[in-house]
């Protein structure tokens, strides 16, 4: 036997549908006993009013039969006639006033509770035969000041009278089929409700289906700016980033094969060449398999470096350093191999700035960036590096001559293996991973990188440290 699993829609409905019962059913019991404990109040006043009314007029009545009780004891239809006569009295002032002086606003008609009427000795005249309750309401009779006798009526603790249930048990059945109707109505009202509130989730359960199985391309519909609108916009954000994540395996398996593919082609060839006996093995054949080795070695080592800078298991061993030092020291050690390509490094930085950094990993940012420089720049160009210090940050930038790349080719400097078209690609022997290196190692460092054109023709890159004063931890 297959059991019914509701899903979320059916869980909300009945969540909401059982908050809705829950709720009437406490309204109903609330109104009940509010009801009841007014209705038996109502009936007490009453009570209370008669009983005040009767012993005024057996006052008088007892005055007029010269203060004795004769006329009264036994004679039960003496004191109905004055109950009549007070219904009568209320039921004219009703239509108009008069001089009766009746009283206004009197109870329904009828005696709710059993009385008794006693005298001054505490002798029952009038009343049942059971005995006069010690708790139940009494009222005195007095004549002249003087108490001859009393009116005592039972306590009200529940209705009693056929009319009085009969109408608690109205009131009882329309009370519940106002619950009735009422939780049909939120059932009806409910059901929409939950579907509506839930149609965004659904959407968001489908697309993250999609996505599981891999299809990063979906998205779903984002309506709205609350909770579930940020929601749908959060998704769809990890849905392109995941799509472009994607992409950028793909490409980069694809760019390590080629740029494999090249060296280890060279050096097969070389090898079958020299194996077949069509090129001597001269110790210039030597010389160029250790260029494609060395070749090989360095796409390999810069591939380890930013495996390691992307999961932050490069060791950083921070400071505080004088970074203008040791951008001037890894100048000076750059200038004999600029100069020997026609080249020029020319400095424009301040006397010292201090960051909280690490020595080793700035100056491999600071050997990238000169290397970068000095392979694809042209003969006969320079490199400008120049240093600005705000109140909190150190701007540096690398500005070299032509060749230029374009608006396009600008955006994609840092990414891996990305080759320009013309000069600035990468049969100068460069890996195309510097820069990525470089980012990583800036934002290690707590500060940004990014490209621009240079005002000399070529490519800015701006480097942007923050000093060491700014830092937590700094010394």
């Amino acid at each position: 036997m297959k059991v019914w699993r509701p899903g979320i829609t059916g869980k909300l409905f009945l969540a909401i549908l059982t908050t809705c019962i829950v709720l009437l059913i406490s309204m109903h019991w609330a109104v009940r006993l509010s009801f009841e404990h007014g209705f038996i109040d109502y009936i007490k006043r009453g009570n209370e009013q008669r009983l005040q009314m009767l012993s005024d007029a057996l006052a008088e009545q007892y005055a007029t039969h010269d203060n004795n009780w004769k006329f009264l004891r036994g004679n039960d239809r003496f004191v109905f006639q004055i109950l009549r006569s007070f219904e009568h009295d209320a039921s004219d002032d009703k239509h108009g006033p008069d001089d009766r002086g009746g009283p206004p606003d009197m109870p329904p008609h009828g005696w709710r509770t059993r009385f008794w009427v006693i005298d001054q000795h505490a002798k029952v005249m009038v009343g049942p035969r059971s005995p006069v309750p010690p708790d139940g309401t009494r009222r005195g009779i007095l004549v002249n000041g003087v108490e001859v006798g009393a009116v005592i009526a039972s306590p009200v603790e529940r209705l009693t009278r056929n009319t009085d249930i009969n109408f608690d048990r109205q009131q009882r059945r329309s009370s519940w089929m106002i619950v009735v109707l009422s939780t049909l109505l939120a059932a009806l009202a409910t059901f929409p409700l939950a579907r509506g509130l839930l149609a965004p989730v659904k959407r968001l359960v489908e697309g993250t289906h999609k996505l599981a199985a891999g299809d990063f391309s979906t998205r779903v519909t984002a309506t709205g700016s609350d909770e579930l609108g940020r929601l749908g916009q959060d998704f769809n954000q990890l849905a392109s980033t995941l799509e472009r994540n994607q992409q950028m395996r793909r490409d980069f398996m694809a760019d390590i094969s080629h740029e494999l593919r090249t060296p280890l082609a060279v050096l097969r060839g070389e090898l079958e060449a020299i194996q077949d006996g069509v090129r001597k093995f001269t110790p210039e054949s030597v010389a160029s398999l250790q260029a494609e080795v060395g070749t090989l070695t360095k796409l390999v080592d810069d591939l380890h470096q930013l495996s390691m800078s992307d999961e932050g298991a490069l060791a950083y061993q921070k400071t505080s350093v004088d970074i203008i030092s040791l951008l001037e020291m890894a100048a000076g050690a750059f200038r004999e191999r600029f100069a020997s390509r026609g080249l020029s490094i020319r400095l424009k930085l301040p006397e010292s700035a201090t960051v909280f950094g690490d020595r080793d990993r700035l100056m491999q940012l600071f050997n990238n960036l000169l290397e970068n420089s000095l392979r694809y720049t042209d003969s006969g160009g320079q490199l400008h590096i120049s240093a600005e210090k705000s109140a909190h940050n150190l701007t540096l930038a690398f500005a070299d001559s032509a060749p230029g790349v374009t608006d396009d080719q600008l955006t994609m400097l840092c990414e891996r293996f990305y080759r320009t078209e013309g000069s600035r690609n990468r049969a100068s022997g460069g890996s195309g991973l510097g820069l990525a290196i470089c980012v990583n190692i800036v934002a290690a460092h707590g500060g940004t990188l990014s490209a621009g054109h240079s005002p000399f023709g070529g490519v800015s890159i701006k480097v942007e440290l923050p000093l060491d004063r700014d830092l937590p931890g700094a010394v």
